[in-house]
């Protein structure tokens, strides 16, 4: 993966946490399990796609 969109990615990966934090805020006392997930899983896509992006490759590691 290229690592010139690991910034974009972990920018919007905080973007959406921080919209889903705001959101469990404002419907506090009838909190939907299923609807925090369906917002995390974006999230936390991003934030995957960051961590593949970094990738520090060893030549003396042994396979």
């Amino acid at each position: 993966m290229n690592p010139k969109f690991r910034y974009l990615y972990i920018s919007i990966g905080s973007l959406l946490f921080i919209s889903l934090i705001v959101q469990v805020i404002i419907t506090y006392p009838e909190v939907n399990p299923q609807n925090v997930l369906l917002n995390a899983l974006p999230s936390l896509l991003f934030f995957y796609l960051a961590y593949k992006t970094y990738h520090e490759k060893k030549d003396s590691e042994l396979m």
